[in-house]
């Protein structure tokens, strides 16, 4: 008779991954749940291998609260080499084509640049992981196929120009969920006359979570608390509240806490008036997100 595998750990948080090139986010996100020994986890949105930065893993039940994260506006830091267009649109592709940059300036780059910012339509590149009747775009990409796909409409909140050296320029990006950022960078290229396409790319943010604000865990010193103990790796962990720490907290009174977690909406004194609301027990305790209907009162939304 097979020995059933022992359950993992009962690890409940957040841990934001600083995901180093090379890997895919699942490979990391296994490596780090079985130095975890945890029993249920998960990752909130791909990072493509060539990419680095942000890549926050949700365990126990803050796997619940993911969709917050994955829904949430999104930061890059993006180096772009002009004069080039790859089949991936990023270093990892091959060249099809090459043209001249000498007529790209720092001025008309901003104006280019000036010109995405807002909400824009983009095509998902044939290299990306939407999928046509049941099959991911890059497997068929892989196989030489190109399909018909339909443009989706994404929000470039900001692009701030930091770094100007041709043929190379680097900017930071805030844009809402679902944008490419590859395809934007040989969006950028195409519209300056010469290609480009994406040759660094870190992100640097994700909903509150941003670079420089929080500190970012490195797969090395999850390696590092491993060898320490459970306790240590449960100390990288942050809340799975600080997923909505946007979101106003809103103290509950018994009777309203017990017939929300029965799913009824409730009214509750002096709370906001519109949006999302982190809800509390009367002990404090954190148990969900709650949204203010039009009549005031607060629906559950995801319960923990």
């Amino acid at each position: 008779m097979a020995r059933r595998r022992r359950p993992g750990r009962d690890v409940s948080g957040i841990l934001l991954l600083d995901k180093p090139i090379g890997l895919t986010s699942n490979a990391a996100l296994q490596r780090v749940k079985y130095l975890f020994r945890a029993a249920k986890a998960g990752h909130t949105g791909s990072l493509d291998p060539l990419a680095t930065g942000l890549l926050p893993l949700c365990f126990g039940g803050a796997t619940k609260f993911s969709g917050f994260l994955l829904d949430a506006d999104k930061h890059y830091r993006v180096r772009v080499r002009l004069g080039e267009t790859t089949t991936t649109a990023d270093a990892e592709g091959e060249i099809t084509a090459r043209a001249p940059t000498d007529q790209v300036t720092e001025e008309g780059l901003r104006a280019v640049l000036e010109r995405f910012v807002g909400q824009i339509e983009q095509l998902p590149p044939m290299y990306s992981a939407v999928k046509h009747r049941g099959e991911r775009l890059y497997k068929l990409a892989r196989q030489g196929v190109e399909v018909e796909r339909e443009p989706r409409v994404v929000t470039l909140f900001s692009i701030v120009l930091r770094v100007f050296e041709l043929p190379d320029f680097e900017i930071d990006v805030h844009c809402s969920k679902g944008t490419y950022v590859r395809s934007l960078a040989e969006d950028i290229g195409q519209a300056l006359g010469c290609g480009g396409h994406v040759v660094a790319l870190r992100r640097t943010g994700v909903g509150p979570y941003l670079d420089g604000a929080t500190a970012f865990v490195t797969i090395e010193d999850v390696e590092g608390a491993a060898e320490i103990g459970p306790e240590a790796l449960d100390a990288l962990l942050l809340p799975l509240e600080s997923a909505l720490s946007h979101c106003p907290p809103l103290r509950l009174s018994e009777d309203a806490a017990f017939y929300l977690r029965q799913g009824q909406a409730v009214l509750v004194p002096r709370a906001p008036t519109e949006g999302l609301v982190r809800l509390y027990d009367p002990s404090n305790r954190f148990i969900g997100v709650g949204e203010i209907l039009d009549d005031g009162k607060v629906q559950p939304k995801r319960l923990f």
